[in-house]
């Protein structure tokens, strides 16, 4: 069977913004006028929010010009003695002994997959709604090892640290004299007087030290953190390398949305605690390399100079954070790396020579796999046939279906990729063609060529999206498939209403989600403002869902939406940095319409890493 011509579909962009809402940057190319449409389908991303759209990018820029001015207060004051301004920590001890805190347990490492965590969040000041969203960030990893408790941090009470095998503050919003500090003093004294491991990301660690005194908090930690800045001589820098584990991981950040990192101000002195540098970060400003201490340890504190999840890729620093749980959580955890590929946007369509193809080669080296099918395909504009609206089903191609039947006697397992992998008969935001647009959400594609989430369907609610669940799978039912364990979301985007539902009808979803503000909190879901989030390896998210990881993107040959191609080699790249997770997958997707010798390149290399591929079903 010979195909009809096909444009090629865009690849995830490398650079994924996590603020204010979305920040999010990746896109999908936008049709061309003359152009035939295509069955094939393409990269599952999410949209580009970018400075066009307005506030997003306006947020981030506010955000970080907020801690810029933060730390110029905080710099004016430092040579003030605070001596008085707190109780002592002797008057404070002695108040805790006798509101009668809770009795300290030795910390021991928690049962696999029980370890419980506790994650407090900043809420206060102008982007005080950020807070919740790096919070978000933060429990879904923490979803790898247990069960996971988030709060405001202003929530915290006495002995509450003991309840928990680890805890993680992010330190979102920069108090000082014109916002008040909202993190509670015994906070910062259990931190101080604890063994249990805390995890400090980002701003007020210098109010810690302030409030249980310097000299304490130098003794304790071997560090002052009041005189720990992320400006040196008046810039930020370009810190643009963290290398942790043996891996340079890249850190990329616009002009104006950049915080910079904390350099903290490690003492010297034979009798100071020992401090030990866990990552390294590197600033190239001026055309010289400088190099300081990015996320450190000392006693049960590991602090980390930024938030990482802004404007995230597939070899970010973020991987720091997501390798170091494992010191608090699963200490034990043996070093091993696993990998996982699945086939993507399989239609009724699909050509049947080409997937057995790949089925072979996959077969032949014995590589087990998913395989993303789409169950109906639609073209209700005629795109692809001449103006003629069509419709084909699964059941009308039994070829294509025994093909199917061929992969999952070989390797494959079966997965969901949505009923159709389009909306109605609109553009969204191309064409309305299967594959091709998005099916729970809406999109639109702006003047930059840039796609542009607009929110979830106008219908969308727990009963339309089962609706299209279960035709679905009784299309799979009708042709004699099994019922699918795992999903993953047509273009990676719908509402968190149709996440829920997906989690009632399949074991996992293997995707890059997104999550919304008021997940937390309670507060009714503002689709205006999410996260979106890969793993380096499963999780319970915030949905108490369970999502498999896809940490790599795609194999995409040719530039899209000022998007470079991702080869193989890239992948292989991808893969190489995320390593350094010790317990840590390398999982890719491949469009099963290109060549076989990509997919030969990029299994061959990932396997020369040292890693092993698993069934994707295997982790349910």
């Amino acid at each position: 069977m010979t195909e009809p011509w096909r444009r090629s579909r865009p690849a995830w962009l490398a650079l994924i913004a996590l603020a204010v809402a979305a920040l999010l940057a990746g896109g999908f190319l936008a049709p061309a006028a003359s152009a035939a449409g295509d069955a094939r389908g393409g990269a599952d991303r999410p949209a580009t929010d970018t400075a066009a759209t307005g506030l997003r990018a306006k947020d981030l820029k506010g955000w970080a010009a907020a801690q810029r001015s933060g730390e110029a207060e905080r710099r004016a004051e430092v040579a003030k003695s605070r001596t008085g301004e707190k109780r002592t920590l002797a008057q404070r001890l002695r108040a805790a002994k006798s509101t009668g805190p809770k009795a300290k347990s030795a910390p021991r490492a928690a049962e696999p997959g029980k370890a419980k965590t506790l994650v407090l969040y900043d809420t206060a000041g102008p982007f005080g709604h950020l807070g919740e969203l790096y919070a978000m960030g933060v429990a879904n990893l923490g979803g790898h090892f247990g069960t996971v408790t988030a709060k405001p941090v202003q929530e915290y009470t006495s002995g509450m640290l003991e309840d928990y095998d680890a805890t993680v503050y992010i330190g979102s919003t920069y108090y000082g004299d014109d916002l008040p500090d909202a993190v509670p003093d015994d906070f910062y004294l259990d931190t101080l007087l604890s063994e249990r491991p805390v995890t400090w990301i980002g701003d007020n660690i210098w109010n810690m030290a302030n409030s249980v005194s310097l000299q304490e908090f130098e003794y304790r930690y071997g560090w002052d953190p009041t005189n720990s800045f992320s400006q040196v001589d008046g810039s930020v820098g370009q810190i643009t390398k963290v290398t942790y584990k043996g891996q340079d991981l890249t850190r990329t950040q616009p002009a104006g949305q950049d915080a910079g990192v904390i350099h903290p101000a490690v003492k010297t002195g034979s009798q100071d605690a020992p401090v030990t540098t866990l990552a390294q970060m590197t600033d190239t400003a001026g055309g010289t390399e400088k190099t300081s201490p990015y996320a450190i340890r000392s006693g049960n504190l590991t602090y980390i100079g930024e938030i990482p999840f802004t404007y995230v890729n597939e070899t970010d620093r973020i991987i720091v954070l997501q390798d170091l749980l494992f010191d608090a959580l699963a200490p034990d955890t043996a070093e091993q790396h696993r990998a996982m590929v699945r086939l993507e946007d399989i239609t009724p369509l699909s050509d049947a020579t080409s997937l057995r193809a790949v089925a072979d080669y996959l077969k032949s080296q014995n590589i087990p796999y998913g395989i993303n099918v789409i169950p109906v395909y639609s073209d209700p504009k005629g795109v692809q046939n001449n103006g003629v609206a069509r419709t084909v089903k699964l059941s009308q191609r039994p070829a294509l279906v025994n093909t199917l039947k061929y992969m999952l006697s070989n390797g494959a397992v079966l997965m969901d990729h949505g009923y159709t992998h389009q909306y109605g008969n609109v553009d969204n935001p191309y064409n309305g063609l299967t594959a091709d647009d998005f099916e729970f959400y809406r999109a639109h594609v702006d003047a930059t060529d840039t796609v542009v989430y607009d929110g979830p369907a106008t219908e969308d609610s727990a009963e339309w999206a089962q609706s299209r669940v279960t035709a679905a799978l009784a299309e799979f039912a009708r042709v004699g498939l099994p019922v699918p364990k795992l999903w993953t979301t047509p273009h990676y985007a719908a509402s968190a209403t149709d996440y829920k539902v997906f989690a009632q009808n399949f074991a996992a979803r293997m995707e890059r989600p997104l999550y919304f503000s008021g997940t937390l909190s309670g507060a009714p879901t503002d689709s205006s403002r999410y996260l979106g989030q890969f793993f380096p390896y499963p999780v319970t998210d915030v949905y108490g869902t369970k999502v498999l990881p896809e940490n790599l993107g795609s194999y995409e040959p040719e530039s899209h939406n000022n998007n470079p191609p991702r080869l193989a080699a890239d992948l292989i790249k991808n893969a190489k940095a995320n390593l350094a997770v010790r317990d840590g997958f390398a999982s890719f997707y491949y469009h099963p319409y290109q060549p076989v010798e990509p997919l030969k390149e990029t299994v061959e290399g990932i396997q020369a890493l040292g890693y092993t591929f698993v069934s994707p079903e295997s982790l349910i």
